[in-house]
């Protein structure tokens, strides 16, 4: 009884919480004004051969910029990734390909260092840093610039709306978003320094040249699993400012195209997501104790104050998950309703990723992490 009124109570505050910060939460919208600085679409890519076609040519399409270069990283594929990226090269003198079988150094991350060359190579005063399973809209790039600018910011970390096809997918890939609007004070994030109050994601980053350049860029991150949240920490660190923003009408992306790439893409990193095993266990615990509690009071307590506690909790959660939804153009409904499940899921993929990480299993694109 007494987890049944804790969680559900918690339940209510952060479905408030969600509808706050959805209300401060921005959009970044392009003016129509041109903008004149030169700008670099900077696309790392390893095995993309599915998607990397769509990724650049999105990028080229990009509307509202008087200058830009896309460069695409091949991170020694083994598919037909550099041909496709060669062929579209052949046709526009802005995409330019740059093929690498050089061996990652042992303390650098795959994707931190394919960041950290193509940075060196490009040419603009803003960066901007997108995964080559991510389709941009025609102004997403105009728009965060004329953000990053007109609040004096070093990055602006857009979420990219998610599209999830499969069970599993549809149960675990609405927490991308959903986790930090619920939990993060995102008006206070934007104008605080501190590096705890940070959220981002590595499919699509938007960042001032110098600024990135000031903070050690990607090589400040080069040994992280989650590098997208530390190289925002680690630019506030330095003293710059940033936000997270709503991105899903600025770019969208399939980030895993099987129940296994859901397992492996999940494992490969929650176990780094909250420090140890012990802040796992914690923040696991809470999750329950918030979201899984309330819905197992609601359906099998046999006293009736009970299920109506758990009931309101219950509805809590399902009110903050179908809120989050909405505002990103993502399904709201069956898949709301099953958000205790959706958080038992993410429960069970980060102890399966302690679990690996432990034995050394965690692979990503052919490479143990």
């Amino acid at each position: 009884m007494v987890m049944v009124q804790a969680g559900s109570l918690l339940a209510v505050a952060l479905a408030a919480h969600t509808a706050y910060n959805l209300k401060v939460l921005r959009d970044p919208m392009f003016s129509g004004i041109e903008i004149s600085e030169p700008i670099s679409i900077l696309i790392p890519a390893r095995n993309e051969e599915s998607t990397i076609a769509q990724a650049v040519l999105t990028a080229c399409a990009q509307q509202g910029l008087k200058d830009f270069e896309v460069i695409v990283l091949d991170d020694d594929s083994h598919d037909r990734t550099a041909e496709i990226v060669n062929q579209l090269a052949l046709h526009d003198s802005r995409i330019q390909l740059i093929r690498s079988d050089e061996q990652v150094p042992s303390d650098w991350m795959g994707k931190q260092f394919a960041c950290h060359r193509l940075s060196q190579i490009a040419r603009g005063s803003v960066l901007v840093f997108v995964d080559a399973d991510v389709e941009l809209a025609p102004h997403a790039v105009a728009a965060c610039v004329e953000l990053l600018r007109s609040e004096s910011l070093a990055l602006v970390a857009p979420y990219p709306k998610q599209h999830a096809v499969g069970l599993l997918e549809r149960l675990v890939q609405p927490l991308v978003v959903w986790s930090w609007v619920a939990t993060l004070p995102v008006g206070i994030a934007e104008r605080s320094l501190r590096p705890s109050l940070s959220a981002a994601n590595g499919q699509l980053l938007v960042l001032d040249t110098k600024a990135y350049q000031q903070a050690g860029g990607h090589a400040s991150v080069r040994d992280i699993v989650l590098e997208d949240i530390a190289l925002m920490r680690s630019l506030k660190k330095s003293g710059a400012r940033c936000t997270t923003v709503n991105g899903a009408h600025l770019a969208e992306c399939r980030m895993y195209q099987s129940t296994q790439d859901v397992i492996t893409g999940y494992t490969k990193s929650l176990w780094s997501a909250f420090g140890s095993p012990a802040g796992s266990i914690a923040v696991g615990a809470l999750l329950a104790a918030t979201y899984i509690a309330p819905a197992a009071g609601m359906v099998a307590s046999p006293k009736k104050s009970t299920r109506a506690i758990g009931t309101i909790g219950y509805s809590a959660g399902v009110l903050s998950r179908a809120l989050v939804a909405q505002r990103t153009a993502n399904p709201v409904l069956p898949d709301s309703l099953a958000h205790p499940v959706s958080i038992a899921t993410f429960i069970g993929l980060t102890a399966l990723s302690w679990s690996r990480h432990l034995r050394g299993k965690n692979t990503w694109k052919g490479r143990v992490l």
